[in-house]
């Protein structure tokens, strides 16, 4: 009988052992999770943290314009208009804003990928040619 008892009492040690390595396996897979859940949580907040410092080092620019017009456009328009250009680089936007009679705006929006090139001009210093798509 001491044979079996102790037996039992070895059994019920190991089921005992096994029940408190269980909870230690649950506890640490929780903490595993809730580990994997708050870096799952902040990953997308460590690509944004540069952007948002980007952004308040390239706010939304904008410029007082004249669009440069060739003789064939001239008779069209008469005189060259003044037009405000707005370039948002996180938001990859470049906003053409012509102020019409009676307060009217009218506006052109181009996506970055619609610009196919930038020209700076060599012989006139605050002149820029910009190639779009089409």
């Amino acid at each position: 009988q001491t044979a079996g008892q102790s037996g039992e009492q070895e059994l019920e040690n190991l089921v005992l052992k096994l029940s408190v390595l269980k909870d230690f396996l649950s506890s640490i897979e929780k903490k595993a999770l809730k580990a994997l859940q708050e870096m799952s949580s902040a990953t997308p907040a460590i690509p944004s943290q540069p952007l948002s410092r980007k952004s308040k080092s390239i706010p939304v620019q904008t410029f007082e314009v004249k669009l440069d017009i060739t003789l064939g456009d001239l008779t069209k328009i008469g005189k060259s208009q003044k037009y405000t250009l707005s370039v948002d680089v996180e938001g990859g936007k470049l906003v053409v804003l012509k102020k019409q009679k009676d307060s009217q705006e009218d506006w052109n929006t181009f996506t970055y990928d619609k610009i196919r090139q930038l020209i700076k001009s060599q012989r006139v210093q605050n002149k820029l040619g910009i190639v779009f798509e089409k």
